[in-house]
């Protein structure tokens, strides 16, 4: 059974109304959010919770198990510290949620009620709904190597070994022409082999979009990269960015582009599944059990 806190026990006990709900948000890149449904706004322990009535979390289900569980918090875009363009730039993605139970007469962080994960943010009508994951959604990913004819490693870590700190793999450069959003045109990759870049990340240095990183989808003649995901900020002429290769997990790319075939991580020559499906015919005794390829 679990132990209310003596202070927090005392102020259910006297049957008045002086609880309120705390979310602690903490992002991956560091930055802490405080909101409560609290009509003020409260500190507690050097963080501030701003009072924020659209602020809501669906009820959340509860079983024994190692089931994944989840709900929804949502909440009108009225924060300062909640925009637009940093929820599109994916910086909410994975963010860890704590929900406290809070005497706003004594405030204090020491009833712990829920932790999430932030999954799926979406926006609808000026306001946004995000779906929270329990702990055990961790288990529901792929662990270990999987059997498969593609690379399982991730261009440029310890399993790969292709170095990506310098050119050609990795180049950095003005920005020359874009449309603003998807495309950019860069000489700095005019000479690269085409598609190159394609799977690679582009991070920009300079301009509104400084420290965002995204995929490149296409990496076309005469330097032209084609992004992935639309950026939330302007893309100007002029702004710095640097790229790195990427890589399409093939045995040939492995081999041909990166020189890199004895650290492929796949398993290339393994038949395809419908190769169970195939039947002997006249004429192929010849392999006699030896294998089909060497």
């Amino acid at each position: 059974m679990r132990k209310i806190p003596a202070a927090l026990a005392g102020a259910l006990q006297t049957g008045a109304t002086t609880l309120c709900r705390c979310w602690r948000l903490t992002r991956q890149d560091g930055v802490v959010l405080g909101i409560t449904d609290h009509d003020i706004d409260l500190v507690i322990e050097c963080t501030a919770f701003e009072a924020n009535g659209g602020f809501e979390a669906s009820a959340r289900e509860a079983e024994a198990g190692l089931a994944t569980l989840g709900g929804e918090v949502n909440g009108a875009l009225t924060s300062d510290r909640i925009r637009v363009e940093d929820i599109e730039a994916g910086l909410y993605d994975g963010a860890e949620l704590r929900c406290y139970l809070v005497n706003w007469q004594a405030p204090a962080l020491n009833f712990l009620t829920d932790v999430s994960t932030l999954g799926e943010i979406r926006r609808i009508d000026g306001r946004f709904v995000a779906e929270t994951r329990n702990a055990f959604h961790t288990y529901d990913q792929e662990r270990g190597r999987l059997f498969t004819a593609s690379c399982s490693a991730e261009l440029g870590d310890n399993r790969c070994g292709v170095v990506l700190a310098a050119p050609p793999f990795r180049m950095t450069g003005t920005v020359a022409s874009t449309d603003g959003r998807h495309k950019l045109t860069a000489t700095a990759v005019a000479n690269s082999v085409t598609g190159l870049f394609t799977r690679g990340t582009v991070t920009f240095t300079s301009g509104a979009n400084a420290g965002f990183s995204t995929i490149i989808k296409d990496h076309r003649a005469g330097g032209e990269l084609v992004l992935w995901q639309g950026l939330v900020r302007e893309l100007a002429p002029g702004d710095g960015f640097s790229v790195t290769a990427g890589c399409d997990k093939r045995f040939a790319t492995c081999r041909d582009r990166f020189a890199n075939a004895a650290n492929f991580r796949g398993f290339p020559f393994m038949p395809a599944p419908e190769f169970v499906m195939t039947y002997a015919r006249p004429g192929e005794g010849h392999h006699q059990g030896r294998p089909l390829v060497r």
